[in-house]
């Protein structure tokens, strides 16, 4: 289900990316018109949820002890399909690990996808936000923010993350899709 939090959302009345269903097992956007994010540049945050403990080991990154609760993963999409090219990969499964994400993706269910559009870089920003929620711990040092100098993009919560408090602390409209199984 599309809902904007702050603002009505204009840039949503032309998107209508059908998601459907593009390979077996691909989650399902709830709501009737089955929309993605739009095909241009933005900002996004994924909600993921990890089940039970999980220790992974991302790349040269290293291992991690990953406690069980829900993820939000500040990421940003400036290339060719925008955040409708970066979150269809995020979301797809399996895949080969290219990002770090991939490797969360292995263990973790995406539940909801945060964003807005827009050229600004935020990403980073809103990865500082994230960290200053309540119940905000960091899981990875450095998880997602090998091109940054941020402590991390990766933010672990024992409860699901509050969309309103986050857009309040961001200062604009914040758009949310939730995921089906």
């Amino acid at each position: 289900m599309s809902s904007t939090l702050s603002a009505p959302s204009t840039s949503w009345d032309w998107c209508c990316w059908h998601w459907g269903a593009p390979w077996p097992g691909a989650p399902a956007l709830s709501g009737s018109d089955g929309c993605m994010p739009p095909d241009q540049a933005g900002t996004y945050v994924l909600i993921l949820r990890l089940l039970r403990f999980a220790t992974i080991t991302v790349g040269r990154l290293g291992r991690f002890r990953l406690p069980a609760g829900w993820y939000a993963y500040a990421g940003s999409a400036y290339g060719p399909g925008g955040l409708a090219a970066r979150l269809e990969r995020h979301l797809r499964s399996p895949k080969p690990l290219r990002w770090h994400i991939d490797y969360l993706r292995t263990h973790a269910r995406p539940v909801e996808i945060w964003y807005t559009v827009g050229t600004q870089k935020r990403e980073c920003a809103w990865a500082q936000t994230l960290s200053g929620l309540p119940g905000a711990a960091i899981p990875a040092p450095r998880f997602g923010a090998s091109d940054c100098r941020c402590p991390t993009h990766l933010i672990h919560f024992a409860a699901p993350p509050d969309l309103a408090a986050f857009t309040r602390a961001v200062g604009e409209p914040v758009s949310r899709e939730t995921l089906n199984e």
